[in-house]
């Protein structure tokens, strides 16, 4: 029904942000990743929405990209999860961490969400694993370290990445593989091998 809301950010808030755009103000409803990506209030920002219809209010959920609204979408279709436990874990796992998640049966990941037990992180492996692809999982994680390195970000480079590939072919879990490495200690000199070593010692 709204594809995206284009306007001035006119306020943070705990659960979201307000969007006046047109001389109206929509409260949305967003992750705290994406509130923690929004620019400065007064600036202009440009939201890409899911409308939803509940029993006893319609509410906008809001992302800073289609990718993530995609996810949430998907999420919401799992039985037994709704809109808050759906934002609850685009606010615990980056998209690239949660399909990982997923892919790799990581359901303790999954469920350090809040709301989210063991019962509910499983449901969600079961019914999203077979819509997800391991190597376009692997293909948007290295389109967004990319990108991040156009901004000027400190990304993995690709010995890093590989070493997340390769712990992950081993059996660890996707998102504890991304950690590990992440807080692995070693100059950007360093041979995929050298990663995988030392993220082990994190595992």
């Amino acid at each position: 029904m709204i594809s995206y809301i284009k306007g001035t950010l006119a306020e943070k808030r705990d659960a979201g942000a307000v969007v006046e755009a047109s001389g109206i103000g929509y409260f949305i409803y967003m992750s705290t990743t994406s509130l923690s990506g929004l620019p400065a209030e007064g600036k202009e920002v440009k939201v890409y929405t899911h409308f939803s219809v509940g029993q006893d209010a319609m509410r906008l959920y809001g992302f800073l990209d289609e990718e993530e609204r995609d996810l949430f979408r998907m999420l919401i279709r799992v039985s037994g999860l709704g809109p808050k436990g759906a934002l609850g874990i685009l606010s615990t796992l980056s998209a690239d961490e949660l399909r990982f998640a997923i892919l790799a049966d990581d359901e303790k990941a999954i469920s350090r969400a809040p709301g989210v037990g063991k019962k509910i992180a499983q449901k969600i492996i079961v019914e999203l694993k077979d819509k997800m692809d391991l190597q376009e999982a692997f293909d948007a994680k290295s389109a967004h370290v990319a990108a991040a390195a156009v901004a000027g970000s400190t990304a993995m480079d690709d010995a890093r990445d590989e070493a997340v590939q390769a712990l992950v072919a081993l059996g660890y879990g996707g998102a504890a593989a991304l950690k590990a490495v992440k807080a692995s200690q070693l100059p950007e000199t360093a041979s995929a091998e050298d990663w995988i070593r030392e993220a082990l010692k994190h595992m």
